[in-house]
């Protein structure tokens, strides 16, 4: 298997994150790489359901060095993402390969080596900047489903005409599963099995964004490790329609799914449902099995890291969902991590 030269830094991932990386590197005169197993940039954000919206406005949107286009709250679209994504690489030529997997990643003396289909590259430093959106979970009950009911998790849900007629279960009432429900209420009886409720926070107050709330009382600087970084961390909010603004719309909400025996559904409380289809919007996990070094990864998988930063030298996490603060994983902030790790990068 060949080697390539030696690169100073490897990023793996050419989302928001590891662009943010790169534009950071590149300040610094770096020799560095982005690759990405997608074929082109912004296909994790193209490739989500079709009425996708952020949560954060367009002013707030922005990368560093490059301000994301539109009108001031103006909320982007999914699609738009990508095309900034691919706009912000272009803008800073950064250099990024797609269509490069990395199947494994190992230590080696004083270097890492990355494994990348049938050759290697190898770094004195490696940014793992794949994201928190990796594993679709789908809990083991999906398999106790009659195969005649369509299933899908919400990553692979595009429109509401994916789903056959008749009534849908959405398992899940985060920002996805409520989206997702808000619209296919309009052409199915939908219901929406929530396990844990969280605090809504609506999109707008007093005529301001909530993001705009945000920043004025500092709530955007509040970190991970004090008492009201562990609270909100610990209860992820629903920005904008909540549950409970859906049941206008014709959404009966259920409580948590407790059992599912062929077509029918058993909620906690006792009662049941016999939807046509499900969709899943039961979130993602972390998939780092492809990581080969000792010390960056939990017995849970999970990685171990302080803002990023790892017991092993030279060895990083970046855009992990409360990496550092709630923006850790969102397009407007993820670049304040980059530029910490690009620093430490800098100082060895």
């Amino acid at each position: 298997m060949a080697v390539r030269p030696m690169l100073d830094v490897l990023v793996i991932g050419a989302g928001q994150a590891g662009l943010a990386m790169g534009y950071y590197l590149q300040r610094a005169g770096r020799d560095f790489a982005i690759v990405d197993g997608m074929s082109e940039i912004g296909a994790s954000w193209s490739s989500r359901w079709d009425s996708l919206v952020l949560f954060t406005p367009a002013q707030v949107d922005n990368l560093p060095g490059l301000p994301f286009p539109g009108e001031e709250d103006t909320y982007p679209t999914k699609d738009g993402v990508a095309a900034y994504l691919k706009a912000y690489a272009n803008t800073f030529d950064l250099p990024v390969r797609t269509n490069t997997p990395v199947s494994k990643v190992v230590r080696d003396g004083d270097r890492y080596v990355a494994t990348t289909g049938d050759s290697s590259l190898a770094a004195g430093s490696v940014v793992i900047a794949t994201g928190p959106f990796q594993a679709p979970f789908v809990p083991g009950l999906s398999g106790d489903v009659d195969p005649a009911v369509r299933q899908l998790h919400s990553s692979s849900y595009q429109r509401p005409d994916q789903l056959p007629p008749g009534d849908v279960l959405v398992v899940g009432g985060g920002n996805s599963g409520c989206q997702i429900a808000g619209e296919l209420a309009a052409s199915h009886h939908v219901e929406l099995a929530i396990a844990k409720k969280s605090p809504v926070i609506p999109q707008r107050l007093l005529g301001r964004d909530i993001w705009w709330w945000g920043g004025k009382l500092g709530v955007r600087k509040v970190t991970v490790g004090s008492k009201l970084g562990q609270r909100l961390a610990a209860r992820d909010p629903i920005i904008g329609r909540g549950p409970r603004s859906l049941v206008a719309a014709g959404v009966t909400l259920r409580d948590a799914v407790r059992s599912i025996a062929g077509r029918t559904v058993t909620f906690v409380d006792g009662a049941t449902s016999k939807p046509e289809a499900i969709v899943w919007a039961t979130g993602f996990r972390g998939s780092y099995g492809w990581i080969d070094v000792p010390g960056v990864v939990d017995e849970q998988g999970r990685p171990r890291h302080r803002r990023g930063v790892t017991r092993a030298p030279g060895f990083y996490f970046l855009g992990l969902s409360w990496q550092w603060t709630r923006g850790s994983a969102l397009l407007g902030w993820v670049g304040d991590d980059a530029a910490y790790l690009a620093e430490r990068i800098a100082n060895g």
